[in-house]
């Protein structure tokens, strides 16, 4: 929305220290806010209670404290029928002695619209999602795609104000899965707004413009993707995000020189920083590996032993013991040329700029 040239931001859903105690498992005070147009991800392991928020903002689980509100009134109450609010279930939950158009309509259900607008709603809806051609078939009958889709049209007939999946993407293949992504940007940029939970990173960053961590039944990082990719708050959420040089430290000024120390290793950085403890962070593409020592403008040099060779879906990380553990990651053909083997010395080198420090 825009008025007098600037954006102004609409906050729709905002859930308020939210609590729900089990025998073995809790919700400990969730809170966050989803904005009008975000697509806003909860992304944890398996078990950290994503499911379970989406369950509680649905109506599906009362929570023990804690409020939840939509469009500014408290909604933590309401009956799911009257609540605005779309879900989407991971395991698609059609019925399936109806046919598609007969699921969507049923989705229509108590609601006053006469039967002409029931059949526009539907068909303006398939057409939408391209599945027209399988209006007349059952469930059955159906691939898992195309099952998504009809499990995501049955919620939208609904028009929600906001749409939760659960792990949407879970159960396809690689083809499916970026069909889906592709279909599902599709509907975000149509001005849906979208909570979606997830255990896969790369699906995050690929479709959120908000992320919140979860873990254990708690939030532990929320902010643009940009944001938890590079300014990771933990050591928790810097290894989930797959960025696994990630170390507490120590930060030292020496004349014109600044290094953060941990241990006895002493790693040259650049920084406006001047808090002394914080944490390193180094992508794994930094690092440059040699047999022999080399004339470089990096400033960062170790020597030491390859304790791990992995393959990686970009190639190959190669694990240096220097101290603390190295991971650097290698191009394809990097490990035959170089000759790496577990157990062979090899020098690591990095600049001082790509080394990032995250005060505490």
């Amino acid at each position: 929305m825009v008025g007098q040239g600037k954006e102004i931001t609409i906050n729709m859903l905002s859930v308020k220290n939210i609590t729900k105690q089990f025998d073995d498992f809790s919700l400990t005070n969730v809170s966050f806010t989803v904005n009008q147009g975000d697509y806003f991800i909860l992304l944890g392991e398996s078990g950290a209670g994503k499911s379970l928020v989406l369950e509680t903002l649905a109506g599906l689980v009362q929570p023990d404290s804690g409020a939840i509100f939509l469009d500014n009134q408290d909604i933590t109450h309401i009956k799911i029928q009257h609540r605005r609010i779309g879900l989407v279930f991971q395991d698609h939950a059609v019925f399936p002695h109806l046919n598609v158009r007969e699921n969507m309509v049923y989705a229509l259900y108590g609601l006053k619209l006469s039967t002409q607008s029931k059949k526009e709603t539907v068909g303006t809806v398939s057409r939408q999602l391209s599945i027209e051609h399988l209006l007349d078939r059952r469930p059955s009958s159906l691939s898992g795609g195309e099952l998504q889709r009809v499990a995501l049209a049955r919620t939208l007939v609904q028009k929600p104000r906001i749409l939760l999946l659960d792990e949407p993407l879970a159960s396809l293949d690689n083809r499916l899965k970026t069909e889906l992504r592709s279909l599902l940007r599709s509907i975000h940029q149509k001005g849906h707004t979208l909570v979606h939970v997830t255990h896969d990173y790369e699906e995050a960053l690929s479709l959120g413009t908000r992320i919140a961590i979860m873990d254990h039944g708690r939030i532990v990082q929320e902010g643009t993707p940009e944001n938890v990719l590079l300014r990771p708050q933990s050591e928790f959420v810097a290894h989930f995000a797959g960025l696994r040089n990630f170390f507490p430290v120590t930060l030292h000024r020496d004349r014109d020189k600044t290094f953060a120390q941990t241990g006895n290793l002493k790693i040259n950085m650049v920084t406006e920083e001047s808090q002394n403890e914080g944490y390193l962070l180094l992508r794994g593409e930094d690092i440059v590996l040699s047999n022999d020592p080399v004339n470089t403008s990096m400033t960062n040099s170790f020597h030491g032993k390859i304790t791990e060779i992995a393959l990686s879906r970009y190639g190959n990380e190669v694990t240096i013991d220097i101290g603390i553990p190295l991971h650097a990651r290698v191009a394809p053909g990097t490990v035959a040329r170089l000759g790496l083997s577990v157990g062979n010395n090899i020098w690591s080198h990095f600049k001082a700029t790509a080394v990032k420090y995250i005060a505490r």
